[in-house]
């Protein structure tokens, strides 16, 4: 048996059996934490802040065991909500629509349980998410034999501050899964299936669109980067693909007309029920640097220019593009103004470039056995908090 057992698990390709070992380590350590934390708390009578009171109200609603109704707090009660709409009576458009379609998809066969099937979409999602990362790190840190890299490079993200995000029944698993794939099929200069996956990713967030930036500069690279009229025709033909893209956004623009009216329903939405006005996202990092905020959200802001510099940093071993992609996603998510100060952590996790660059930088045991407790310890401190009804500090 023991024998059988062996040669069954040997089968299973490498990226795999990592992917689904650090997945699982994480959701058990996690649970147990959190467990440990709720209990801790309960004993000592403390109850939540206020403003978290209905939260835990909420979770409760979902199940009375911990270790499944922590994964639920916020936009997932949004999401579950959208996902428990029948199919065609949509007319709430501030959230892309992705997440909610599979939910309601993958819940039929579950007897109607859409919150069993929301965790499940995130577990999934990660998984493959941690599967490609493997693959992707082989490839852009240049040496297909360095499965050693590739590990640590999984371990780092798994590892990020608000990593425990991707096993909760939010998109955040699912939009990294998509972006980690386009990126690892480009490199691989299948572009019909980039376009495919970036067509989905673009419809699970509303930043995702902008993955076609780094992606075009991916595409430029084949050519030398030549920009004359017979290189942009030749680069047009191979990558006219990319264009599913910014169509996936465009597909749900004209879903919130069709079902509103309003081509800008999603904006709308957004300024209706949480007062987000579009600004530049320089002036919402000088307003938390220079002007009287929260010190929790300067801190946030901080950890996000930590964040963007090290992705500038990573140049060192990864392509500009992947520069780009931080940089530019992050940015966009400041673009909503001082409200995004309590999401930054939460937004942060797309930046999954600086798992492989931070791979790089620790090929020497000693980087990787100080830097990955460092990362563990931050996770923790900042799950409890989770876990402790601040889920503002998060989300």
């Amino acid at each position: 048996m023991r024998q059988w057992l062996a040669r069954t698990i040997s089968r299973v390709p490498p990226h795999w059996r990592y992917a689904l070992l650090v997945f699982a380590v994480s959701r058990v350590v996690l649970s147990v934490l959190g467990v440990l934390v709720r209990q801790a708390l309960e004993g000592a009578g403390v109850g939540p802040p206020p403003a978290e009171a209905q939260m835990l109200q909420d979770q409760a609603g979902v199940s009375p065991h911990v270790w499944y109704s922590m994964w639920f707090a916020w936009d997932a009660f949004q999401y579950r909500q959208l996902a428990e709409v029948p199919w065609g009576s949509w007319t709430h458009t501030g959230f892309p629509l992705l997440y909610p379609v599979l939910a309601k998809a993958v819940a039929i066969p579950l007897g109607g349980d859409t919150e069993l099937a929301m965790l499940l979409i995130s577990a999934a999602a990660y998984v493959v998410l941690l599967s490609y990362l493997y693959r992707w790190t082989l490839l852009v840190l240049g040496d297909p034999d360095d499965h050693a890299a590739a590990r640590r490079a999984c371990r780092y993200l798994a590892l990020m501050p608000a990593a425990f995000l991707f096993h909760a029944a939010l998109t955040e698993s699912l939009f990294v899964c998509l972006a980690v794939a386009a990126f690892y099929h480009a490199e691989r200069r299948q572009w019909l299936l980039v376009g495919v996956i970036g067509y989905f990713l673009s419809m699970s967030r509303s930043v995702g669109f902008l993955v076609v930036i780094p992606l075009a500069i991916l595409l430029l690279r084949e050519r030398g980067y030549r920009l004359g009229p017979r290189a942009l025709a030749a680069h047009l033909r191979v990558g006219w693909p990319l264009l599913l893209v910014p169509a996936g956004w465009l597909t749900f623009m004209a879903y919130a007309r069709w079902r509103t009216g309003d081509w800008f329903d999603y904006q709308h939405e957004q300024r209706r029920g949480w007062q987000i006005e579009p600004q530049s996202p320089l002036r919402t990092i000088w307003t938390g640097l220079c002007e009287e905020v929260a010190p929790i959200d300067r801190t946030r802001l901080y950890v996000a220019l930590v964040v963007l510099a090290l992705a500038v940093a990573g140049l060192w071993w990864l392509h500009p593009a992947y520069a780009v992609y931080t940089v530019v996603l992050v940015l966009a998510s400041m673009t909503i103004g001082p409200v995004v100060y309590r999401s930054l952590l939460r937004y942060l996790l797309i930046a999954f470039p600086l798992a492989a660059a931070l791979a790089g930088a620790t090929a020497r045991r000693e980087g990787d056995t100080a830097l990955a407790p460092v990362l563990a310890c931050l996770q923790g401190v900042l799950f409890a908090l989770w876990i402790a009804y601040w889920t503002h500090t998060v989300i």
